[in-house]
């Protein structure tokens, strides 16, 4: 077993049996558990999943009353979200090296810390600026939660199907955003916020727990940290930072705003020097020669461009469904559907899992987004939540679906070249997955208000009182006031504003619409061009990864 201690080795020294070996320092080793003890890694690494996924869900899903409550502006209350990026987009990077560097429990402890400290400090419930810092501890807790239910996943399943624990974890935190919405009217249904707080520090207790009940095996540790690392990440990490305010505060203060044009210069400033920096190290943090080469870029540009797509369901149909007027409380069976569809997505994605065509899942997905997108095209002033059960339901599937099969795919260039390289492919993933999706929504929603606009002159020329049926519409809402408004001139300038009203509204979801085809044919685009190259390859038999899987299978065997 991995808990025996070498003869004469210092205490903490572990010898591991040939296959209970990690695969790379900074990872738990893999011991023959009895069954009752896989079991509880397993349902533990559900749990931990669902929790980290809840860190940003439920912040997202009450973002509005958090506005309310703290009496925020827009701006502030991007700054909220913003905060959380700005964390969580890099703290893997950093996360992965204190593994290596201190070993599986401090890096579980340090975890749990953070999480108890973010869901700590929102009781308190003292203000906009502790707020902040709670969201920031909380994009650290939740990037560390991430890697810790994948752990505890795979120490749960057989040693065949362990690379599954990985993908269910990503999986599952997915499933955890569409249900915080889903469950959040019930936590407000008296409008105090304080529920919303008690829950999430009720489930770290819990988390806080179980990880203590039930510990991870030890792992190996190396020296892992640099003394230029001290200098790289700070860069790299503020750099990152500033352009997830970018994104964020982008679409809010318009793009114009020229505060906006001094953050992106610093981002790509800082950026570039820490990969300055990391490409002339002899033992580089990132393997920068390796991030720039075809393939890589490749990898990441259609991580990225997926994203984007994707957020025709956080930003399209989301905003669809608020134009039309549907509150929080109308949309409790609509969020389980689609928490429901993104656990499917989640379980085939394991299931259906084949090393040797990892592209077939993107494909399959670029497919859904595009017919999905193309489908809710046809929405109006009547649609409803109804409506969008199908379309939505088949893009949050589609949503996880494509995530596992890349992760892995990286995974596995990524360990051909050494386990040096996974922070690499860690910090290459994460920011394509978080930039991407932040550009995403920034990109849709700048897109979005120049077609609204757009609209709205076109439907604005017709709106003119000697047009007999604008004027026999405005007349028709004017007699309704009758009974409240003794004024008739009042009566005719409330009953015009409430026609400019609609017409606005009308002109928001024809642009949503124009977003919805948008995204419908750049996913049709794609699956042109990715389909192309993958019957091209099918045909001649080649796969891409074939050197990466052999690279790969020889280290394992090595290890073995």
């Amino acid at each position: 077993m991995a808990d025996r201690l070498a003869p004469g080795a210092a205490p903490g020294r572990y010898i591991f049996k040939p296959h209970e070996r990690p695969i790379m320092p900074g990872s738990p080793a893999n011991p023959d558990h009895p069954s009752r003890r896989k079991v509880g890694y397993f349902l533990i690494g559900l749990y931990l999943a669902i929790v980290g996924g809840f860190q940003n869900g439920l912040l997202l899903a009450n973002l509005t009353a958090l506005q309310g409550h703290l009496d925020l502006t827009p701006v502030d209350a991007g700054w909220v979200t913003a905060t959380y990026s700005m964390t969580n987009a890099c703290m893997s990077i950093l996360l992965f090296k204190v593994r290596q560097e201190f070993g599986i429990q401090r890096f579980v402890r340090a975890t749990m810390l953070a999480l108890l400290l973010a869901n700590f400090l929102q009781l308190f419930d003292a203000g906009y600026r502790l707020e902040l810092v709670s969201r920031g501890v909380s994009g650290i807790a939740a990037s560390g939660l991430s890697t810790l239910a994948a752990f505890y996943l795979m120490q749960g399943m057989p040693a065949k199907a362990r690379i599954g624990g990985l993908l269910l974890a990503i999986g599952m935190s997915q499933v955890a955003l569409p249900l915080a919405r889903a469950i959040s009217p019930l936590l407000l249904a008296d409008g105090d916020l304080t529920n919303l707080f008690i829950l999430q520090f009720a489930l770290s207790l819990v988390a806080v727990g179980l990880v203590n009940l039930l510990q991870l095996p030890p792992g190996e540790t190396i020296r892992s940290f640099g003394k230029l690392d001290l200098v790289t990440f700070p860069l790299l990490a503020t750099g990152v930072g500033l352009l997830c305010a970018f994104f964020v505060q982008g679409r809010i203060v318009w793009w114009t705003t020229p505060w906006l044009g001094g953050t992106l210069a610093a981002a790509v400033l800082l950026i570039g020097i820490a990969f300055l920096i990391e490409h002339n190290r002899s033992n580089p943090m990132l393997h920068t020669r390796w991030m720039s080469s075809r393939d890589l870029i490749k990898f990441a540009l259609t991580g990225a461009f997926v994203r984007v797509l994707l957020s025709e369901q956080n930003f399209g149909a989301t905003g669809l469904l608020s134009a039309v007027g549907m509150g929080n409380d109308q949309l409790i069976s609509y969020y389980a559907l689609l928490s429901l569809a993104t656990l499917f997505g989640a379980l085939l994605a394991v299931a259906r899992l084949n090393p040797n065509d990892l592209r077939r899942p993107t494909l399959i997905s670029l497919a859904i987004i595009a017919v999905a997108a193309l489908v809710d095209t046809h929405s109006g002033l009547l649609t409803r939540p109804a409506n969008l059960y199908l379309s939505q339901a088949a893009l949050a599937f589609a949503a996880v679906y494509f995530m596992g099969p890349m992760l892995m795919e990286g995974f596995v260039r990524a360990l051909a070249k050494g386990p040096s390289h996974v922070i690499s492919f860690l910090a290459l993933f994460n920011l394509s997955q978080t930039l991407g999706g932040l550009a995403g929504v920034g990109a849709l929603s700048a897109f979005h208000t120049l077609r609204t606009k757009a609209h709205l002159m076109t439907l604005g020329g017709s709106l003119s009182t000697s047009d007999p049926a604008v004027a026999q519409a405005i007349n028709a809402l004017a007699a309704s006031m009758s009974g409240t408004m003794t004024d008739p001139a009042l009566r005719s300038a409330t009953a015009g504003a409430q026609v400019v009203q609609e017409a606005a509204r009308e002109a928001a979801i024809l642009a949503f619409n124009d977003v919805f085809f948008v995204i419908g044919a750049g996913a049709a685009l794609a699956f042109a061009v990715m389909f192309a190259r993958w019957l091209h390859d099918r045909r001649r038999g080649y796969n891409p990864l074939a050197q990466e899987l052999e690279a790969l299978q020889k280290m394992l065997t090595r290890n073995q």
